[in-house]
């Protein structure tokens, strides 16, 4: 009996030499680190050396983040991932009216470079890798990083880490934009130069398909739709005067890791192998890096239960084997108690443990790319490729990616997607341990971390001292000099620099950005 893959492709009970038929290895796989990079960005992957184990984290105040990055580090996190507040991914300080009840409550709460010092203060910023999960604002926060790197007398050449900074899977599955995309598209570019000018080792964006997932995306819409936005970002990257080997070798992706091994192992195979021949064919890059696909793996937190909560740490396990045999370059696993509310100190060491286990404890890192001409995992490789490729087909069609947004499509298709899987949970067609089989009568009970409700007004007070501490007039003519390079052409990141290093707030950074760019209102919003 034939199954169904999470993209709707058939999954055969048995494979045979058949299922590859007319294949050709050299065309198809390459060697580990050589084109199409199916097999693996490097040639000797994990035999050399782990993946990266980059925990996610952030909550509460700058100080309460910074405890927790403390302890992961001495557990043996090897980089750091730091999760923002809704407000901060907004553009708005913590005692906007907009910002009530939502300060410190999905990650950390930064306002001002203030914020930030205390954030990594005792973190050697020259000796960690730090990834930031914002958006919208993101050259602010990379920014400040920066501004506190100087503080730390640590040359901004010697950052390295990665801002995810793609605003275009906000437009189509998540929801933190702030400018339209012709705007936020224009911040991008300029974000690319000024790293490559003064911060070369940093990576410039993490082009997202995770969220897309965790909306309701397929694996093949996953990939298809996170490619597609990243060629409207080298597009405007070229556009705007850059040639592609310049900026191509800092692009990364962000994908998620199911609980269905095999095709999440033939979706990463899949991606790495239509981004290097999109880089190839269609803007000629010639540096081998510029055609590598590097990506961050995060464990599916959508697939993770509050029903047994316990159950999550098999989950996670097995997605975080997926995102390592599928050669991720880093990884976060989730910790089993996400589904009821921000992750305990034991909850977050056990999820790094998984991560260790399967590095030290397991054969996995002995060989690279163990499933390498496997009959089903070539055969689900094929497929979800020609899956891909098909709708990254319908995007250029529509004109690419922001004409495909502006149209509702990626959006329409994922929770189509949604729609289905959510009918297939209810009616148990789809089994999830301990919501539709295999429950308890009556749940254990379970004490989760609680982030304090004094946060906001500990955040307005710490605004209220700064504006009074700091030089206003300086503030002013920095924000002024940000609005003119905002309707100018001018790079906005050097003037936003020195209305950081001024004590601007991001509220009022985002909000002289707005004055000039206006705010971005979804066409299916009137």
């Amino acid at each position: 009996m034939t199954r169904e893959s999470e993209s709707g492709l058939p999954i055969e009970p048995v494979y045979g030499p058949d299922a590859l038929d007319g294949w050709d290895p050299a065309e198809k796989l390459g060697e580990p680190g050589g084109y199409p990079y199916t097999r693996g960005v490097y040639p000797s992957m994990y035999t050399g050396r782990p993946w990266t184990m980059r925990q996610y984290a952030g909550f509460g105040t700058a100080a309460e983040s910074n405890r927790r990055y403390k302890q992961l580090i001495a557990h043996g996190t090897t980089g750091l991932s730091v999760a923002f507040d809704l407000p901060t991914q907004m553009g708005h300080d913590s005692d906007a009216a907009i910002a009530s009840g939502e300060v410190g409550k999905v990650g950390v709460a930064i306002d001002s470079v203030d914020d930030m010092r205390v954030l990594f203060d005792g973190i050697p910023l020259d000796r960690v890798s730090t990834s930031m999960t914002i958006n919208s604002p993101a050259a602010l926060l990379l920014l400040m990083y920066q501004l506190v790197a100087e503080d730390q007398g640590v040359s901004a050449r010697q950052l390295t880490g990665t801002v995810q900074n793609d605003v275009l899977k906000e437009y189509i599955a998540r929801g933190t934009y702030i400018f339209p995309p012709g705007p936020s598209l224009r911040l991008t570019a300029d974000i690319f130069r000024y790293c490559r000018a003064e911060i070369p080792r940093w990576n410039t964006i993490s082009i997202s398909g995770y969220h897309m997932a965790e909306a309701g995306a397929t694996p093949a819409q996953e990939i298809a739709f996170t490619l597609a936005d990243g060629i409207e970002y080298v597009r405007t990257a070229v556009a705007a005067g850059m040639d592609v080997d310049d900026f191509a070798p800092r692009l990364s992706f962000f994908f998620v890791a199911r609980t269905t091994i095999l095709e999440e192992v033939a979706k990463f195979r899949a991606a790495r192998r239509i981004w290097a021949r999109v880089m190839k064919e269609e803007f000629g890059a010639e540096n081998p890096k510029s055609l590598m696909l590097r990506f961050h793996t995060q464990t599916a937190g959508v697939q993770l239960t509050a029903q047994q909560p316990e159950v999550n740490l098999v989950r996670v396990a097995v997605q975080g084997l997926a995102a390592v045999l599928g050669g991720t370059q880093s990884l976060h696993t989730n910790s089993f108690d996400e589904a009821i509310a921000l992750p305990t100190d034991k909850s977050a060491r056990l999820a790094l443990r998984t991560q260790q286990v399967l590095a030290y404890e397991t054969d996995v890192t002995a060989t690279v790319d163990p499933f390498a001409g496997s009959y089903a995992v070539e055969r689900m490789t094929d497929d979800i490729e020609a899956a891909a490729l098909k709708l990254m087909l319908r995007v250029e069609d529509m004109g690419g990616a922001v004409s495909a947004i502006e149209r509702g499509f990626q959006k329409n298709e994922i929770e189509l997607s949604a729609y289905r899987v959510a009918l297939e949970t209810d009616s148990a067609e789809r089994v999830v341990v301990g919501v539709n089989r295999f429950r308890l009568d009556e749940e254990e009970p379970y004490e989760p971390l609680r982030v304090d409700p004094e946060i906001e007004a500990r955040q307005a007070a710490r605004l209220t001292l700064l504006r009074a501490e700091r030089d206003r007039g300086a503030v002013d003519t920095a924000l002024a000099a940000l609005r003119r390079a905002a309707a100018g052409t001018d790079n906005v990141l050097y003037p936003m620099k020195d209305a950081l290093r001024a004590r601007a707030t991001v509220g009022e950074v985002c909000d002289a950005l707005r004055e000039v760019w206006g705010t971005y209102v979804p066409a299916d919003a009137f």
